[in-house]
């Protein structure tokens, strides 16, 4: 495996695209599963599908379009899907929740239509629903390596701001925190992760990338803080086993990832089981 990764591009991609991916989503992941936001992930994530399979659409159709990386596009899309959540959630003030599954069911919507003027799936497109170890491109990775930097710096920056909301918005607000500003910020971020990630997970597994090392943490860590550092270390143990395991045995990687990240999430829970058991 190793001697692969040092002879082949394609697995040097793969894998530092894993890496990055592994520590931004579950980070990102910590303020959504906390804000009980879980379903955003997957409704940016049709929505990307929808950008993606309007890329395909649009180099079928136009010759002169050949060249272009349908990653931008799908970028585009899930952030003019996450700009339109926030729209609508102003639009309900009292049933916030109900602008997720109204962009879900249109980028799913949208999604089919694409896909049905450009006579149906090919393998372009598979490999975007369930991720692709040969499928990430240097542009991938440098586009990739760019945004985490971009949503690493702005975490930081914005750590109090965003830790405040996501535990008491009100308090935040009397506080003088532009809590529309920074929400605005956040969910755009979310959308870029949501974008980046599917190369290697697959845009139909991208959300459990972010919730599922998530989950895991929450049953066994101490603190914010702590949360934050066991996500990123099950993201990463996830998406560097799912790649190896499915480099060797030939599956799909957003599958084995997921998983993978699966099984640490029972374990989390059956240590805790095992730990509220022992005596006082």
């Amino acid at each position: 495996m190793i001697a692969g990764i040092l002879q082949y591009e394609f697995l040097q991609n793969a894998f530092l695209t894993g890496i990055i991916i592994g520590i931004i989503a579950p980070l990102l992941g910590v303020f959504i599963v906390v804000r009980r936001l879980s379903l955003i992930a997957d409704a940016l994530s049709h929505v990307t599908l929808a950008g993606i399979a309007a890329s395909l659409l649009l180099e079928k159709k136009f010759t002169g379009l050949a060249g272009l990386n349908p990653l931008y596009m799908g970028m585009a899309f899930s952030v003019a899907g996450s700009l339109f959540i926030e729209k609508l959630r102003a639009v309900y003030k009292h049933y916030q929740e109900l602008a997720i599954p109204i962009i879900l069911s249109g980028g799913i919507g949208l999604g089919v239509i694409f896909i049905s003027l450009a006579d149906g799936f090919n393998t372009d497109l598979f490999s975007y629903l369930f991720g692709s170890v040969s499928a990430v491109s240097r542009q991938d990775l440098w586009t990739i390596l760019i945004i985490s930097v971009f949503v690493i710096a702005l975490v930081v920056l914005l750590y109090k701001e965003l830790f405040l909301l996501s535990f008491d918005e009100e308090h935040a607000k009397a506080s003088g925190i532009a809590a529309k500003s920074v929400h605005f910020i956040f969910i755009v971020m979310v959308a870029l992760v949501i974008a980046a990630s599917m190369r290697i997970v697959g845009i139909l597994l991208v959300s459990s990338l972010m919730t599922l090392p998530v989950a895991a943490s929450i049953r066994i860590a101490k603190g914010f803080k702590q949360t934050i550092f066991l996500s990123m270390l099950f993201g990463e143990i996830s998406v560097l086993g799912g790649l190896t395991i499915s480099y060797h045995i030939d599956l799909a990687p957003g599958g084995t990832i997921v998983m993978i990240a699966v099984l640490i999430l029972i374990v989390t829970i059956l240590l805790k089981k095992i730990a509220g058991m022992r005596p006082a």
